[in-house]
């Protein structure tokens, strides 16, 4: 793992914790990444230590991603809206699409200002990728920002991708209502992509846990299962395998099956938007 830095650098907002582990900096060290710090690195470490949690389960999810977006460019979408982004590491999706097609266009959305600043440093050099600092939770507020419309054109098709992010979003904030508001704004139709821990089956005893470390953090866990996080996709025209565990989803041989699901213990799914739906 990444030794990552101590505390942030002079050029980071002021108002970035550091005393408190925070989920998109776990992930970031979970991951390899180099942008977290002492407090993430001990809170994942001695969450691993003390439960049967790996980063295996992390990884199996930024897979799922790079196989959601290679399968979308695949099918001629070349532009995507990343809700939840978190902080810039290897595989990013304006890395996975841009690779296949140059012209690859993406927004990131993310208000975690250690991810929001890396965001911009990395890509302040790549025209067709942004950053908008905003709360997902606020639809209005990512669709109508000057970044956004930029670069998406709503009236064409968009990758909406919404990968391990409603695990913090909870049942209060209307997590399904969230997502039928992001639909109902591509007129152009595409693709969606989601994928949400659960603690369904073999995975129980491990969202047990996840659920009681990340109450430390200032990002509590919500595990869903398969059926709420079905209800999320409801009217979206999934595409086969439908909803299942993540290492499952169309695998391309990049990673070893899983012996049982407590490894992963995510489901994810990716369907077809219609172009003008009307979802009432």
């Amino acid at each position: 793992m990444s030794d990552g830095v101590t505390s942030p650098p002079g050029d980071l907002p002021s108002s970035i914790e550091i005393d408190k582990p925070n989920a998109a900096r776990i992930y970031d060290y979970m991951l390899g990444g180099s942008h977290n710090f002492e407090v993430d690195r001990k809170f994942a470490d001695d969450m691993m230590a003390a439960t049967n949690l790996t980063p295996r389960s992390y990884r199996m999810n930024r897979s799922f991603l790079r196989r959601a977006v290679r399968f979308m460019v695949e099918r001629g979408v070349d532009q995507f809206l990343d809700l939840g982004s978190g902080i810039p590491t290897v595989g990013n999706v304006h890395e996975i699409g841009q690779a296949a097609n140059e012209s690859v266009r993406v927004v990131y959305v993310d208000n975690e200002p250690v991810a929001v600043s890396h965001s911009r440093r990395m890509l302040a050099d790549n025209p067709n990728a942004t950053i908008v600092d905003a709360d997902l939770r606020d639809p209005q507020a990512v669709l109508d920002d000057p970044e956004t419309r930029r670069l998406l054109d709503f009236s064409r098709p968009i990758g909406l991708l919404m990968v391990a992010i409603f695990h913090f979003i909870p049942d209060g904030d209307r997590p399904v209502e969230i997502v039928r508001r992001y639909r109902e704004a591509l007129q152009g139709g595409g693709y969606l992509a989601l994928s949400h821990f659960t603690g369904d089956e073999q995975a129980k005893v491990n969202a047990h846990h996840g659920i009681e470390w990340y109450k430390q953090t200032a990002n509590p866990l919500i595990m869903r299962g398969k059926a709420e996080v079905a209800a999320m996709l409801e009217g979206v025209d999934l595409v086969d395998p439908g909803l299942v565990w993540v290492q499952r989803w169309r695998p391309d041989n990049s990673e070893p099956e899983l012996v049982n699901v407590s490894e992963s213990a995510i489901y994810g799914a990716v369907g077809r938007l219609d172009a003008a739906t009307d979802m009432g």
